[in-house]
């Protein structure tokens, strides 16, 4: 079977900054063909920003797909701020975004982070999602969190962890996620800086089946990982602002939502387990369980299902 690939590279044909309020404002484009299918894709983190890269999963002939940077990172601005950054700020932002594009629905799209935002808008507002497209299972509940960030992971990439330990004091290392929030929101740059590469490296190096160098130096460039870390960091020790379990207690709004899950068998940040519960309290969704891939989009199974998805939203055959 020959795999799917990405789409040709193309470029906005229109872009902005919208101002959402509380101080903020937001970056967007929109690419492919305008007047065809809408759609939004989400991006990662929280805190990653949008790429190149991203655009590519739709076929731009049949999709109109706004992307943006999320609150704090990518070309938005304040820069890594977390003042009025929280997940039901960047739903609003959503809405905000889709009556500025004139959108009555549209098809939404997100991995990792961008899953969990996705089931967040999805469920709040179900009347609005035409279909969703969601990989890298992430339903923000502690457990997730603790898996990740304190003990689970850990035992997989000791050699990593043991980086990613690195910059906190080891009587501060019971609770990962506080004591680098310590670092991130404090005053000393230097260890700012330090904790920020050494919390964005311990992902970039871990979200691949297989070492992927491209990957990992990304998110060890001083500059992404500031605000990736910190927002990351600021979402994750608030649990999202979720009540735990939320997303999958409300599952059951997506019932008359058209979907497609998408997940890597050996996912590290994101245990396969949520995925499946996924699968189990949204049945009109297809589920695909790659095997032998991880939780990037770029592993070649997994960007498969993803532009088969697309394209069958698309009624491409």
């Amino acid at each position: 079977m020959t795999l799917r690939t990405l789409y040709p590279e193309i470029e906005p044909f229109e872009t902005g900054m919208l101002d959402v309020g509380d101080g903020h404002t937001i970056y967007w484009e929109r690419v492919g063909t305008k007047g065809a299918k809408p759609a939004v894709f989400l991006h990662g983190g929280p805190g990653g920003g949008v790429s190149p890269k991203q655009r590519r999963q739709f076929d731009p002939k049949l999709y109109d797909v706004v992307l943006f940077d999320q609150r704090g990172c990518g070309r938005s601005t304040p820069y890594a701020s977390l003042d009025a950054n929280t997940t039901w700020h960047l739903v609003a932002d959503m809405e905000r975004l889709r009556e500025l594009c004139g959108f009555d629905k549209w098809l939404v799209f997100g991995g990792s982070w961008g899953s969990t935002l996705a089931l967040a808008y999805a469920e709040t507002h179900p009347e609005r999602v035409s279909e969703l497209v969601v990989r890298g299972i992430y339903t923000l509940t502690r457990a997730e969190l603790e898996w990740y960030y304190q003990f689970g992971v850990s035992e997989m990439f000791p050699d990593k962890f043991e980086r990613f330990q690195a910059p906190i004091p080891e009587a501060e290392r019971g609770d990962m996620m506080a004591a680098y929030r310590r670092i991130l929101t404090g005053s000393d740059r230097q260890k700012q800086s330090e904790a920020a590469i050494a919390w964005s490296s311990w992902e970039g190096q871990t979200i691949t089946l297989l070492p992927e160098p491209e990957t990992s130096d990304h998110f060890a460039e001083a500059d992404y990982a500031l605000a990736f870390a910190r927002i990351e960091n600021h979402y994750f020790v608030h649990g999202g602002w979720f009540e735990e379990g939320q997303l999958l207690r409300d599952a059951g709004r997506l019932k008359d939502i058209p979907g497609v899950i998408v997940h890597g068998r050996y996912d590290m940040p994101c245990p396969m387990k949520y995925a499946w519960a996924l699968h189990k309290a949204w049945p009109k969704a297809e589920f695909f369980l790659v095997e032998g891939a991880g939780h990037a989009f770029t592993e070649p199974g997994i960007l498969d299902r993803l532009i088969y998805a697309t394209d069958m939203f698309a009624g491409k055959k």
